[in-house]
């Protein structure tokens, strides 16, 4: 049984509670966009009787071409992730990428989420963990889940004990992740609850040439496994037309198809939890 860290009444990660869904569109596009993606996921997680956090990035830093749409940027992203926090009474997340981003970010921001890539930057996790906020890592798609006690050492010694670690996929080859199931007990034996990134898993990293390719249609399956496993939460990315999504089209889930991508998730997750 993992740690639990507290987000607020409702929603505790870890332990033997059910597992949290984080999911949104991969970039804000537009505010009418995101409003109504989060009012269905609300509708969504309701019904189904799931804790949810909201996320959506309001930068995207690390795109394969420097043509590629970013987001609409600091101040008017996290304006917008305001606007479905007051609106839909929901936590909400979003990437923060420099040291200078996390006071204006955590002003928002539930959940403070340091990118892959990022991960071993030491003056973010720093400045991230100093806010006391909740901190989410992605695992380098470079590191062993074992590589991770670092990280996690790093955000103790800033004073915060508020920390998820998320396994996202590695490198295997040339433009292809592989998830080994292992990593998420691994990274769970450091003391921190953990995430499964299921759409990110399935990305063909560069695999366009300027931009990420995906498998999308592996992402119910690999969940199910990781549920299977054992984890505490499950990052999930959605957009009603992912064809048509200005970042991380080919790996995100159909918002109309979620629903029933997560109720086998959900009843292996309580078969394991009960178990």
């Amino acid at each position: 049984m993992s740690k639990t860290v507290v987000l607020n009444e409702n929603i505790t990660f870890g332990g033997n509670n059910p597992f949290v869904l984080v999911a949104g569109p991969c970039v804000i596009e537009n505010e009418q966009l995101i409003m109504e993606t989060a009012e269905q996921l609300k509708e969504i997680t309701t019904k189904l009787n799931i804790p949810f956090v909201f996320k959506a990035s309001f930068d995207k830093a690390n795109r394969s071409s420097i043509h590629s749409f970013r987001g609409p940027g600091l101040e008017e992203g996290l304006e917008v992730l305001k606007k479905v926090k007051e609106r839909f009474n929901v936590p909400v997340t979003s990437d923060i990428h420099e040291p200078n981003q996390v006071e204006k970010a955590a002003e928002v921001l539930d959940i403070l989420q340091i990118p892959a890539f990022l991960c071993r930057q030491t003056d973010l996790l720093v400045a991230a963990g100093k806010t006391g906020k909740i901190v989410n890592v992605k695992k380098g798609q470079f590191l062993a889940p074992w590589d991770m006690k670092n990280v996690v050492t790093k955000l103790q010694e800033s004073g915060n004990e508020n920390i998820l670690l998320t396994e996202r996929g590695s490198t295997f080859g040339y433009n292809n992740l592989v998830v080994d199931m292992r990593s998420l007990i691994t990274m769970r034996e450091l003391g921190a609850p953990v995430v499964f990134d299921a759409t990110h898993s399935v990305q063909i990293p560069g695999g366009n040439g300027t931009s990420t390719g995906g498998k999308r249609e592996f992402v119910p399956y690999l969940s199910r496994a990781a549920a299977a496993v054992g984890i505490d939460s499950i990052f999930m990315e959605t957009h009603p037309n992912p064809d048509e999504a200005k970042s991380d089209g080919p790996n995100m889930v159909k918002l109309s198809e979620l629903e029933e991508v997560l109720k086998p998730i959900q009843e292996i997750d309580r078969l394991i939890k009960n178990y």
